[in-house]
């Protein structure tokens, strides 16, 4: 049976929600690096970094903490005209997100130029243009505060890569609007002796105690920290509340204290699973002698995180889901599922009705695929799935190159080429760090619409099929052992270039569909 919108609509490939009043780890088998939540009410945001791709900072809700769909992104482009081009491991690092006197804000760094703020009344519509907090490269992790007498202060790390020293934590007094700093504030903690690589802080209070929340031990291996004082200067006194312990979690990393309005606690984090990013999973939290607990089976305060739990929240009638994955393109806007590999152009697709049109764009011979800009991306949704789509090729002008891709450190791509008057089938693989792009001419093809299908196994091999009719597919090419990129999960996507000097021909996508092996 040719696959058809009836066919695959709705197979979300990982669903926490068991539909029983429990939730499994990871609640998100998917790359939002560096989460950060709130609730507001009886809703849930969640932020997310996303380094080079647009638009950036992705913007999640939920009702329960465990069912969560991508409603908005803070950024809609990088406000510097370089990233334009694919910058692999800079842009948006880790955000955090807010809300005081009815407005929400996001604090965004970028580690080369500074420290951001984006705010609105409106989650759902669009953000303020990003402003300044801080200039200056190597301020990463910051998260605002606002005390009981009205001062807002904000918390931040330093990435060495940029500033030269890490596993410091820094106070900065800021200007209640979060429109500027107050004065040069000052280190509040180091972490070298006990908690190396401390980053990622994120600041409240309870009690009359501060507590600052910050992951250590480095992303694999590490710990969540917790850090409390009665003066948000300090001197901090430190206690590790969440461990791998006895479980596959590694490296339990930074996220966010949330409660529910049933005064319930949760802490949201992420593990870095490598090809399919950093995760995110949910944690049971309670306090003890004025210290978080966070997760299961403690010992001295320490937890370990746990693998099913009754879900925070019951809401009547909820049906699990999951964010977006397939695509039928029947909207007139792309769907929030889909980044770009750096800057995006609105003239370089048209989407509705029931295609993808992706217009080509002139790429330099000797540039990479990886380093091609106008790679439309879905991040992996699960450890194991195949993806299918249907191709137009009617409109594939002579030098053109355009199919499916699977971007990471190691990369991929199953593309139809125009050359000479033929149409190939070839394969295009590389290495994102070298120079060493390979091309394989796998077959000459008749046909100007063919589907092609990528097969993730393993949470690895990628592997390419291809069918003259959507219904027998063969394999086709060579399978290929995925790695991450820099500080990302792999992604999936599709693509048009053309090898000349300006852009010309186009590629048609009828849909993207998602299946289990």
């Amino acid at each position: 049976m040719k696959e058809t919108e009836n066919t695959v609509q709705r197979r979300k490939m990982w669903v926490a929600d068991q539909g029983d009043g429990t939730y499994i780890n990871p609640i998100l088998y998917t790359d939002y690096s560096d989460p950060d939540a709130i609730r507001v009410g009886e809703d849930y945001f969640m932020i997310a970094s996303s380094f080079c791709n647009t638009p950036a900072v992705p913007l999640l809700h939920s009702k329960d903490l465990v069912n969560w769909k991508v409603v908005n992104y803070i950024i809609d482009k990088l406000p510097y005209s370089y990233y334009d081009k694919p910058m692999h491991g800079c842009g948006t690092w880790a955000p955090a997100i807010r809300y005081h006197e009815g407005v929400y804000y996001a604090f965004i760094p970028m580690p080369d130029e500074g420290i951001f703020m984006c705010k609105t009344t409106d989650p759902w519509g669009k953000w303020s243009e990003p402003a300044f907090v801080k200039k200056a490269a190597g301020w990463i992790d910051p998260c605002p505060f606002w005390d009981e007498d009205g001062k807002a202060y904000m918390v931040n790390a330093f990435a060495r890569s940029r500033i030269g020293f890490k596993s410091f934590l820094y106070m900065t007094p800021i200007e209640p609007d979060c429109s500027d700093i107050l004065d040069d504030g000052q280190f509040v903690y180091d972490g070298h002796a006990t908690q190396p690589t401390i980053e990622g802080p994120k600041l409240y209070k309870r009690n009359g105690y501060y507590y600052i929340f910050a992951p250590a031990g480095g992303v694999k291996p590490g710990w969540q920290t917790v850090l409390r004082s009665k003066n948000i200067y300090g001197p901090y006194e430190e206690k590790i509340v969440l461990h791998q312990g006895n479980t596959q979690v590694n490296g339990p990393h930074q996220g966010a204290w949330v409660d529910t309005p049933d005064g319930q606690d949760f802490f949201l984090h992420f593990q870095d699973v490598g090809n399919a990013g950093r995760i995110i999973h949910l944690q049971p939290m309670y306090w003890e002698n004025d210290w978080p607990v966070i997760g299961v089976n403690p010992v001295d305060g320490c937890g370990e995180p746990v693998l099913r739990y009754k879900k925070p929240v019951q809401i009547e009638g909820v049906t699990p889901d999951a964010p977006e994955d397939s695509d039928t393109f029947e909207e007139e806007k792309l769907g929030l599922q889909w980044q770009w590999n750096a800057n995006y152009k609105e003239d370089w697709y048209k989407v509705g009705g029931g295609s993808l049109t992706l217009y080509a764009q002139p790429k330099e011979k000797e540039t990479q695929l990886c380093d091609v800009s106008n790679l439309l991306l879905q991040k992996w949704p699960a450890p194991e799935f195949m993806i299918t789509t249907c191709l137009h090729l009617d409109k594939l002008a002579e030098n053109s190159l355009a199919g499916m891709i699977s971007l990471g450190g190691c990369y991929t791509a199953l593309a139809a080429a125009r050359r000479q008057g033929k149409l190939l089938l070839v394969q295009r693989t590389g290495n994102w760090e070298q120079a060493d792009e390979t091309e394989t001419v796998c077959r000459e093809i008749t046909a100007e619409t063919i589907y092609l299908r990528m097969k993730v196994e393993k949470s690895e091999d990628v592997s390419f099929l291809v069918s003259g009719d959507g219904v027998t597919y063969e394999p086709i090419g060579e399978t290929v052992q995925a790695t991450p990129g820099r500080w990302v999960g792999v992604k999936t996507g599709l693509f048009a270039v053309t090898e000349g000097e300006r852009a010309q021909g186009s590629l048609t996508a009828d849909y993207y569909f998602y299946d289990a092996l």
